[in-house]
């Protein structure tokens, strides 16, 4: 009998275990009037997708109380390294090229070829270059505008979906043939996007 309680007990902290949405990534958020699971992806930095796959019961109706499972989001320095870039990379571009260049970041940081973290992707140098012109120049430091944090905002949510753009360039001043042999997924002002 004793064997079968241990037994029992092993299965049920296992089954508990595997139940957890990415282990102890995942935290909880009580739903307050006037929320949208599209303003809790926002306002939480995460993708709206993956926060509707983890609580399968909220994709239609939530109401306040209810509680919501939310899987892990990028840090909040993160978030700012992030707008610092999209704000020296895409200054001067409309909101969607905004949008587009903080997708780039994500879309390299969950791509296999590159570092997985914001610093890591935002820092990476190859050949003594860095991957992105505004760190080789500290146009980085610049403070962001708060579109350029909005925009960072949205990719998050929206983080997954879209073509895959890991690069962008500008047609116009860039030097590398490399560059200009990639699958071009997007042009959004004066910028491609390609994979």
């Amino acid at each position: 009998m004793k064997k079968l309680k241990k037994l029992l007990l092993a299965a049920t902290i296992s089954i508990g275990v595997l139940a957890l949405p990415n282990g102890a990534d995942a935290a909880t958020y009580t739903v307050k009037s006037g929320d949208s699971m599209w303003k809790i992806s926002n306002n939480m930095g995460v993708s709206l997708l993956t926060l509707q796959k983890l609580n399968p019961s909220a994709r239609n109706y939530i109401y306040p109380g209810q509680r919501l499972t939310i899987p892990e989001s990028i840090t909040n320095s993160e978030k700012q390294l992030m707008a610092k870039l999209v704000h020296a990379e895409a200054k001067g571009e409309s909101y969607a090229g905004k949008v587009a260049v903080a997708t780039v970041i994500l879309n390299r940081v969950d791509h296999s070829d590159f570092p997985n973290s914001v610093s890591g992707v935002v820092y990476q140098k190859s050949n003594g270059y860095y991957a992105f012109t505004p760190v080789q120049s500290g146009t980085i430091n610049q403070t962001p505008d708060t579109e350029s944090v909005r925009a960072v905002n949205e990719a998050l949510a929206f983080r997954g979906q879209g073509s895959g753009s890991i690069y962008f360039y500008n047609p116009k001043t860039a030097k590398s043939d490399w560059i200009l042999s990639r699958q071009v997924t997007v042009t959004i002002g004066n910028h491609r996007f390609a994979k």
